[in-house]
């Protein structure tokens, strides 16, 4: 499996994301700068988090018009998996690829500890090895990281069962206590906690492996088994 982490002025965890694709899954995985990427042969997509851009104007707001987005759009339409993780998770929303934005952390605080997810739908090629209901432990590093969609909107969501992740005591303010959804097709997924940031017990945590094998594990059945 061929991952291509995209890479944005400002990104700053390009290199966590790297390594939980390369090293710790052992699969192919390639730094790719924005603006020279070409997505085109790579079998999933990570954009990662940090500041893109500085954050100026609005978290994600510049990086969603670079031109590297209609070539995530394009991705996303032939059912490519696409992860956005909490600046990656911006980028998507302000890209229109999931619906709803991101506001400032309910006390305008920037938070960076642990929090306890709880897997609401497993149902999904990012989730596939966790059990529904478990809960899991994974770090956030957020400023604006207050998820927010109207009640039409999140009506929508929980019919579709796109709720993905949701936080058990909720430290942002986020509707719904939503800390990750996925998009309609099932192939978009955005989340502010970091998963990448926990693939080895030595780093407190190794429960966001799951995700990244559950990718792996879903690519195989599709194309390998299937071959």
């Amino acid at each position: 499996m061929k991952f291509a982490v995209v890479v944005f002025p400002g990104s700053n965890c390009d290199r966590d994301m790297y390594y939980a694709a390369k090293d710790a899954l052992g699969e192919e995985a390639d730094l790719v700068w924005y603006q020279e990427a070409n997505l085109d042969g790579y079998d999933a997509i990570l954009i990662p988090g940090g500041f893109s851009y500085g954050d100026y104007l609005r978290s994600g707001a510049i990086a969603s018009t670079s031109d590297i987005v209609k070539q995530l759009r394009t991705q996303a339409e032939k059912g490519i998996p696409i992860l956005g993780v909490c600046n990656g998770f911006q980028i998507l929303l302000e890209s229109g690829l999931l619906p709803g934005a991101m506001l400032r952390n309910q006390n305008l605080k920037f938070m960076c500890h642990f929090e306890n997810l709880v897997v609401e739908n497993n149902d999904t090629l990012f989730t596939s090895k966790y059990q529904k209901g478990e809960v899991v432990s994974i770090p956030i590093a957020h400023h604006d990281g207050n998820y927010y969609c109207d009640e039409e909107t999140l009506a929508k969501l929980k019919e579709n069962n796109q709720i993905v992740f949701s936080y058990q005591n909720n430290p942002n303010g986020s509707v719904a206590d939503i800390a990750g959804i996925i998009n309609e097709q099932g192939n978009v997924l955005g989340m502010m906690p970091h998963p990448e940031r926990a693939v080895e017990a030595i780093l407190n945590s190794d429960d966001g492996f799951k995700l990244f094998q559950s990718m792996l594990e879903n690519w195989r059945e599709r194309y390998v088994a299937g071959a």
